[in-house]
């Protein structure tokens, strides 16, 4: 399974989903080692197939570092924390979420909007 870090130290991920709050922006930058990056992309779209079909998805996009870079992130806007956490927590995602590779790092955030 992959590695799961904080991007924020004084923040933790699980700490965010019990914030009441909405809508919200899940940044998720992904460390993937060149050989593995068809694979996780695969894993990533069955992951989006379903989060698309939970309640308070609005959208998604990964996007592709620059340069050689082996970073992907993922932007995904939620209704709310609470939609979020309840699609992240279900048995299915976390069943594909269990097949990533262990050598890759994760470091998601949520953040919600407060200017332009």
């Amino acid at each position: 399974m992959a590695t799961l870090h904080s991007l924020d130290p004084h923040t933790q991920l699980f700490a965010q989903f019990k914030e009441k709050t909405g809508p919200i922006v899940l940044a998720n930058t992904f460390f993937v080692p060149k050989e593995r990056t068809a694979s996780f992309l695969a894993l990533f779209r069955r992951q989006a197939a379903f989060m698309r079909a939970q309640p308070g998805f609005v959208s998604l996009q990964m996007h592709k570092g620059t340069a050689g870079s082996q970073l992907l992130m993922n932007v995904a806007v939620w209704e709310s924390t609470e939609a979020l956490a309840t699609a992240f927590a279900s048995p299915e995602f976390q069943r594909m979420v269990a097949e990533s590779p262990d050598d890759v790092v994760s470091y998601p955030h949520v953040f919600e909007q407060i200017d332009v």
